[in-house]
């Protein structure tokens, strides 16, 4: 719905003292040039652009655009920037508190606008993905006849939360996460801006990268914190935000950890070692303080996909689908929600049975290459299928397994330098102990002797 008398009276308030404004408010951009990321979507003739009147001419208009990402990186702020640089008339809603009622009105008010004064409506409808079914089929008339270009914002994933209709006459915007170095500018132009702190304090850098760290790249999170923690520094009368009043602040402690030295390998380390030896308390604990550190959470999933590899193997053959599955959710959902599913699979690891057979094989097998131990492919093994194969001889006496009784063809399969190595010796940890059985088993019909050839695992991880 458009303001009211009280909600224009607290706009004017705010607007005679911005102090008694949050400093996220304060510091929203009021034009798109001021915008912090998001420049994939700011690009001149870009939706949004043609959104505030830059190449919106002619028979094709702006188009309505759905703004898809995470909480805090700019959804809400570019909506305010659109509604104070257009010259359109500019409506806000709330999926919280608006229902069908309240759209109704908006659209009427809308087209009473057009066809009275020629006056185009611009609706920002926020948390899109709160309204029901019922609700949202209100916009498609409004949005289907340009009675309302519609701005709408969701966290959701909107080929789930929105409708297809709606979608389908809209243009989708995914917003990006905004990296480290975007609320870096944002922290340092809110700190000597006269709309922000006006230059009253000052950031040191252990305090700016701690307040990095906790903002989780959540822009209102780190002003929200910059502005309690600058409150805190003034009534001490300090004239610096000291990464001790910064965590008094904020309730949390900076975690010793450099993301770009030894506490990032040595935590890493750690938290494979745990997994390895079974300690799943340990591993959770590492695996904490990288999460708390601001660790990319694609990082760790790397480490727990070789973790299952390495230390896992064959003794829980569902160690790997779990660890990859887990580097595929961390992808698609990010933090914070990345954390469970890290869990989830630092958990189903360090319980795993271990086994690190598949390791020494792959080890072993390189090392005799490296030593020259190669040799020539069997002939009967050598592809056969170009012209002229079978005069060399190659694949000529190949016996087809498939055609065997058991599906094992006893024929030479190893060059004759590794001939009879035994590169693959498993365990007989939980689910490896079939795998033992079964090259036993296989070895013997394959008449193979055994001849010693391994290699040791590196140290470290």
């Amino acid at each position: 719905m458009e303001p009211d008398l009280f909600t224009a009276a607290a706009e004017d308030r705010q607007e005679k003292d911005p102090s008694s404004s949050p400093l996220a408010v304060r510091m929203r951009p009021r034009t798109l040039d001021e915008v912090v990321g998001q420049q994939h979507l700011l690009k001149p003739g870009s939706p949004l652009r043609r959104l505030v009147g830059e190449g919106s001419g002619g028979p094709a208009g702006p188009s309505s655009v759905i703004l898809w990402g995470p909480p805090g990186i700019g959804k809400t702020t570019l909506a305010y920037v659109v509604s104070k640089a257009t010259n359109k008339r500019f409506v806000e809603l709330s999926a919280i508190t608006a229902g069908v009622k309240e759209v109704r009105a908006v659209i009427e008010g809308a087209r009473r606008a057009t066809g009275g004064y020629g006056k185009e409506t611009v609706l920002f409808l926020d948390e899109i993905h709160r309204f029901s079914k019922a609700q949202q089929d209100s916009l498609l008339p409004a949005v289907e006849n340009r009675w309302v270009t519609l701005i709408a914002a969701t966290t959701e994933n909107p080929y789930f939360s929105i409708i297809s209709p709606l979608l389908s006459r809209s243009l989708l915007l995914t917003l990006e996460s905004l990296t480290d170095d975007d609320l870096r500018a944002l922290l340092r132009r809110a700190l000597t801006d006269e709309r922000g702190l006006g230059g009253a304090v000052t950031l040191p850098e252990d305090a700016e990268e701690h307040l990095l760290r906790i903002a989780g790249g959540d822009a209102r999170r780190a002003l929200t914190a910059l502005e309690a923690a600058a409150g805190a520094a003034m009534s001490k009368q300090e004239e610096e935000i000291t990464l001790l009043t910064l965590e008094e602040t904020v309730d949390r402690a900076a975690v010793k950890y450099d993301r770009d030295g030894d506490q990032h390998y040595d935590v890493a380390s750690a938290l494979i070692k745990s997994i390895r030896g079974s300690d799943v308390d340990a591993a959770l604990h590492y695996l904490a303080r990288m999460i708390e550190a601001g660790e990319d959470p694609r990082f760790i999933a790397r480490r727990l996909m070789i973790s299952a590899s390495e230390d896992i193997g064959l003794a829980d053959p569902t160690a790997l689908p779990t660890a990859v599955a887990a580097a595929q959710a961390v992808a698609l959902i990010g933090f914070p929600e990345a954390a469970l599913t890290l869990s989830h699979a630092t958990i189903a690891l360090a319980l795993a049975p271990k086994s690190n057979a598949a390791t020494l094989a792959i080890f072993a097998a390189q090392e005799d290459v490296r030593k020259g131990l190669a040799g020539a492919v069997p002939a009967h093994l050598r592809d056969g299928h170009y012209k002229g194969a079978a005069k060399l001889g190659h694949a000529q006496g190949y016996v087809y397994p498939h055609d065997v009784p058991g599906g094992i063809a006893a024929q030479q399969y190893a060059p004759d330098a590794v001939r009879d190595k035994r590169y693959y010796r498993p365990t007989r940890y939980g689910a490896e102990a079939r795998y033992a059985d079964v090259a036993d088993r296989v070895r013997e019909r394959l008449g193979r002797t055994d001849t010693e050839g391994g290699a040791s695992a590196p140290d470290g991880s």
